[in-house]
């Protein structure tokens, strides 16, 4: 019993840190979650890991996106769109998982968070993007926050569709929620400011999430994973809540970064492992 409460315990700890971080930047915070299951139960399949990945995020995206749609930053309008996109590609995704071996999918991971770890220590040395202009097929936002501040860019609808639907596969695929691919996206292809980019991407992460979610659960695969998925959840709307507070106040040039060094040295470990 005391082993259960504190395996209980752990896990709502390790979703709430989970769901800080990830608010904070805008991932979801799978990217976090996915290698610390790995390596905490080696026997599962991908796709098990996937799928409690996969609802976790939901959660999390969902309780990060009603403190963000508060102070008035996400793009309704945009954030609709990208999520009607990334859906086909999260179903897929959720599919696909099921088809990977262990190993394989170790290794794919492995990868990705290393290429995660480079984009991190290469994104906290950027500023802000002003809103670019792309021709024919843009369209212009004008979003105002909550306390007065407003912004004004220009992106293709199109493109930004195309890129969802990708985001929505990889995601759904890793079940890493898929902020870290999408808010780069955002910012840098289609030229949204950070703070909007982070919350409108929670936004289509929590719709995104949940098909991938639907899907685990009509296969059948979620039932093995719904005690840790709802310890784990319980931490991450509490911390998702945090996150989004902290969102304003956190520079964080070196937690970003650290976060860059764990990620690596875990996605070697997973590669290394395999």
């Amino acid at each position: 019993m005391e082993g259960e409460i504190a395996s209980a315990l752990g896990l709502i700890f390790l979703g709430f840190g989970t769901g800080a971080y990830g608010t904070v930047i805008g991932a979801g915070g799978g990217f976090v979650l996915v290698p610390i299951l790995l390596l905490l139960y080696p026997h599962d399949g991908p796709h098990l890991i996937t799928s409690i990945s996969l609802a976790v995020v939901f959660f999390n995206a969902a309780s990060g996106s009603e403190a963000y749609s508060r102070m008035g930053r996400i793009d309704y309008r945009s954030g609709w769109l990208f999520a009607a996109a990334t859906i086909p590609g999260a179903v897929l995704g959720a599919l696909t998982t099921s088809l990977l071996p262990r190993r394989l999918f170790d290794i794919s991971f492995g990868v990705l968070l290393v290429a995660a770890s480079a984009y991190l220590v290469w994104r906290s040395g950027r500023r802000e993007r002003s809103a670019v202009r792309l021709g024919s097929g843009s369209t212009t936002r004008h979003l105002v926050e909550a306390d007065g501040t407003e912004h004004s860019y220009t992106f293709s609808v199109p493109l930004g569709m195309f890129l969802s639907l990708l985001v929505g596969y990889l995601s759904s695929l890793f079940g890493i929620g898929g902020g870290i691919i999408h808010v780069p996206l955002l910012t840098s292809l289609l030229g949204f400011p950070v703070h909007i980019a982070t919350a409108t991407s929670h936004f289509i992460l929590a719709i995104m999430a949940l098909a991938g979610t639907i899907t685990h659960i009509a296969t059948g695969t979620f039932i093995h994973g719904v005690h840790r998925t709802i310890y784990l959840s319980i931490g991450v709307v509490i911390g998702a809540q945090l996150g989004a507070r902290l969102s304003n106040r956190v520079g964080g040039v070196w937690i970003i970064r650290s976060l860059a060094i764990a990620l690596g040295v875990v996605g070697v470990r997973l590669m290394l492992m395999s």
